[in-house]
């Protein structure tokens, strides 16, 4: 069975004619609709969503004139990511879960430099932006009343 990633239909309303993708850090899957049977700690690398022209539209506007975060909305069965192999079942073996501060680095020193030069990205660069740098605040929020 393959479980890498593959080009999924909008996220939104499952059509298959999709022409913007946005890649997110692993930490984004338990804000997306139905993602409570997903592990999302088994992910590794980044997690992308895809969307159609007409709600590509509606989230560019949400995100970027209104400052609100759609996954919500976003069904993570339209979702593409890769997650690890199972192979503790199958050995009795207890493994790490995938280290995410490799790629939660990369998309966020991605988001820092597309908030850098704003005016030469592009509406996809700016919306990516934005949603990594919720989501990756969200998951730190925890942390920071810990302290």
């Amino acid at each position: 069975m393959y479980t890498g990633k593959t080009e999924q239909p909008c996220c939104l309303c499952d059509d298959p004619d999709t022409v913007t993708r946005i890649d997110l850090p692993p930490a984004a899957v338990p804000e997306m609709a139905n993602s409570g049977p997903i592990a999302w700690q088994d992910i590794e690398g980044s997690v992308s969503i895809h969307f159609c022209d007409s709600d590509w539209g509606v989230v560019r506007d949400l995100v970027l004139d209104m400052g609100q975060n759609p996954l919500g909305k976003c069904n993570v069965a339209r979702a593409s990511f890769v997650l690890r192999e199972d192979f503790e079942a199958l050995l009795n073996d207890v493994r790490d879960e995938p280290d995410h501060s490799g790629v939660e680095a990369e998309l966020l020193a991605d988001s820092e430099r597309v908030r850098a030069a704003a005016e030469e990205a592009t509406d996809s660069e700016r919306v990516q932006a934005a949603l990594v740098q919720w989501v990756l605040d969200e998951q730190a929020e925890p942390q920071r009343g810990d302290d």
